[in-house]
């Protein structure tokens, strides 16, 4: 199989111009070392019609969606294959409602795989920030009526940043974890599941970093109203601008969805050759996962 790299929809609608190619590239990542039924566990196995397998010993078949996030897609991989093509590649506001009309398909349909899609974004934690890194917390929805700085009681949704620079001040990487508030529990996390404690972390004077202090090196200087983490508050001022833009509503429940899809692509703004083949392999590699998990009850 060769691999579809870089973002040019001329060639990306070419070569996946029906559900019978997506299939075959599925099906190639899928048992890329070698099959092995779920059933029984045998290796050996007879490829059928529409790149299924079908185990020699219990008879089991197998599709190539199959327990994936691609399980049992109602409206065709190729219309998957779009949605995961123009979340992985765009940067520009791109809502089920729009994917809906252009695809042909319910609303609902759409919102549902998206959400799968960004359940695929999100962070290995494998990888930890260990160079430069610079921290700060932000709400969503904009400032409140009569309130300055943090608020404990504000009903906009809280979330904490973690954004690691190059050595020339330039973005490498960035992280957003929603929070319930400022407190030094709640921003914990994302030092823990992010930075590493040999990196040099700066933040602002809030207290609420000072009992993380004890185990990472972290600087506190003041904000200077954004002016000495000119580059991070660019950054909270482009995740805040895209989720505005391009949703009228984000609840709390999937906030940290929208999160993962827009660092998944900051993320690898490097790497863009090869963004969409990743998130189709991250899409085989995990489990599916039902409708119900999918919405708040």
């Amino acid at each position: 199989m060769i691999n579809f790299e870089g973002q040019n929809a001329q060639e990306f609608y070419a070569r996946f111009n029906s559900v019978e190619p997506c299939k075959e590239y599925l099906s190639e990542i899928k048992w890329k070392n070698g099959f092995k039924c779920v059933k029984c566990r045998h290796t050996s196995c007879q490829i059928r019609t529409n790149y299924n397998r079908t185990c020699n010993k219990c008879s089991h078949t197998e599709s190539p969606s199959a327990n994936t996030l691609f399980h049992k897609v109602k409206f065709g991989l190729d219309k998957a294959f779009i949605i995961c093509f123009e979340m992985a590649t765009t940067t520009r506001s791109l809502s089920a409602s729009y994917l809906a009309k252009r695809l042909g398909i319910t609303p609902y349909t759409a919102r549902m795989l998206m959400y799968k899609v960004r359940n695929s974004m999100k962070s290995s934690e494998n990888f930890l920030m260990v160079n430069r890194v610079e921290v700060d917390e932000f709400v969503v929805g904009g400032k409140e009526d009569g309130k300055v700085g943090r608020s404990y009681d504000t009903k906009k949704k809280k979330a904490v940043v973690a954004l690691e620079l190059t050595d020339d001040g330039k973005v490498k990487r960035m992280y957003v974890n929603q929070i319930n508030d400022f407190s030094a529990k709640e921003l914990r996390p994302i030092f823990d599941k992010h930075i590493s404690k040999k990196a040099n972390i700066s933040t602002d004077l809030w207290r609420g970093y000072r009992p993380i202090a004890t185990e990472y090196s972290i600087e506190q200087i003041p904000s200077n109203s954004g002016k000495n983490f000119k580059i991070l508050h660019t950054m909270i001022h482009q995740i805040k601008s895209w989720i505005r833009t391009t949703y009228s509503y984000v609840s709390s429940f999937h906030i940290n969805g929208y999160f993962d899809e827009f660092c998944y692509r900051l993320n690898r703004s490097r790497t863009k050759k090869t963004i969409f083949h990743n998130l189709i392999s991250r899409m085989m590699d995990k489990p599916k996962i039902y409708h119900s998990k999918l919405i708040c009850t």
